[in-house]
């Protein structure tokens, strides 16, 4: 049976008038309620088209809705979305693959899907996603159009930068272990430690956040590496920060460089070296592809952002001797 827009009023828990709303005069509605009526509506698979509207409800999936990069991502997202008057539906994985695969059975009751990092296995996305119109951020899957920042730039940029200051010695702190850009950060840094003669040591994987790099600070210490490059800024952050309690600083013991360029990684001091991604341009884009899609557009299998290293302060010439 289809559903009515009374279930989805029911479900949602508000008025008939309240979901009316949601859908026709959005701007009305406290963006929480106005959230909680579309994730009723992609329960229940009442979607934008049931009113025969143009504009159209997508749900965002993304592994971790407290990270400043998912927050920046999410902006442009928004953004693009409110050009056209069209709603993204928000659904938060938080690393979870059960939650991942049941968030994707729900937002492919919508008009379409941004799914944003997944973790799943390639097979298993392109299976639960169906012929529901899907676009990938930031991870390349075989026969669903994408966006990616570049992950092999910005990186080689990192290596070569650390290498002109005199490093012979650079370690990889990890990201979490089904994370696809972590996969390739690792290799684009282990090819270019290879081509420029420098020693590589990859360590543990871990959470893409400040404990996480707080986790990871006494292994890069132990690592005996004089620079360190972490999965993100947030980990990079947490390395500069455990460093600290185990009385080694930065730069002067250990170099340190980012991937993001979030907001915080200029305001501390000394200012973090990172690679900046093009992240709210890399929403904003993916929900462009996604609306052609769902028009039956063509596009380009994959659209690539360019990445570029940043040079602030977390990075100096190796000490004497090391």
């Amino acid at each position: 049976m289809t559903a009515t827009l009374t279930d989805v009023a029911r479900l949602a828990g508000v008025s008939l008038a309240t979901a009316s709303r949601a859908f026709g005069e959005p701007d009305r509605l406290a963006a929480a309620t106005r959230e909680r009526v579309l994730r009723a509506a992609a329960e229940l698979g009442y979607t934008a088209s049931s009113v025969g509207s143009g504009e159209k409800t997508f749900g965002v999936i993304v592994p971790d809705v407290s990270s400043p990069v998912y927050a920046k991502l999410l902006k442009g997202i928004h953004a693009q979305a409110w050009e056209g008057r069209h709603r993204p539906v928000l659904f938060d994985t938080d690393e979870d693959l059960h939650r991942e695969r049941e968030q994707i059975v729900l937002a492919r009751k919508l008009n379409g899907i941004l799914l944003c990092s997944p973790r799943l296995p390639d097979d298993e996305i392109r299976r639960l996603v169906g012929t529901t119109p899907t676009v990938v951020v930031n991870r390349i899957i075989d026969g669903l159009p994408g966006v990616v920042v570049d992950t092999s730039n910005g990186p080689r940029q990192a290596v070569e930068h650390l290498v002109a200051l005199g490093h012979r010695h650079i370690a990889y702190a990890s990201g979490p272990r089904l994370s696809w850009a972590d996969s390739r950060r690792h290799d684009a840094i282990a090819a270019a430690c290879t081509a420029m003669d420098v020693r590589f040591t990859p360590l543990n994987h871990q959470s893409a956040s400040i404990q996480g790099g707080l986790a990871a600070a006494a292994t890069v210490v132990a690592s005996g590496a004089t620079a360190v490059i972490a999965y993100n800024d947030l980990v990079a952050l947490g390395i500069d920060s455990g460093m600290a309690q185990l009385d080694k600083h930065c730069p002067d013991d250990i170099s340190i460089i980012g991937m993001d360029d979030i907001e915080l990684a200029s305001v501390r001091q000394p200012g973090l070296t990172t690679v900046r991604l093009a992240i709210d341009r890399c929403g904003s884009l993916g929900v462009e592809v996604l609306l052609k899609t769902m028009a039956g557009e063509d596009t380009p299998a994959v659209a690539t952002l360019d990445s570029q290293l940043i040079v602030r302060g977390s990075t100096a010439p190796p000490r004497t001797g090391d």
